[in-house]
């Protein structure tokens, strides 16, 4: 697991308050919405926010990419990194 593989996983937590869901309970190929993890629009709207107030980085809702680098921890790792780096 990558060191921004973590953070993101402690933001998921933290910004969308799950309780009872450890950074351990999360897998980096897990499916965030619907079946894996269960998050909803709402989640991904507050999710989305997070990040860009952390990471300082813009994302487009609107892009038709954009539900791809949500599907999980590893291709939101990819996203935020390539944005960081741009």
């Amino acid at each position: 697991m990558t060191d921004l593989n973590l953070e993101l996983k402690s933001l998921i937590i933290e910004a969308l308050g799950l309780e009872d869901v450890t950074v351990d309970d999360i897998g980096d190929d897990q499916t965030l919405f619907g079946e894996g993890l269960g998050l909803d629009s709402v989640d991904a709207l507050e999710l989305g926010l997070a990040i860009q107030k952390r990471y300082g980085i813009r994302i487009d809702a609107e892009a038709k990419d954009t539900r791809t680098h949500f599907a999980n921890v590893n291709s939101l790792a990819a996203f935020v990194a390539a944005q960081r780096a741009a």
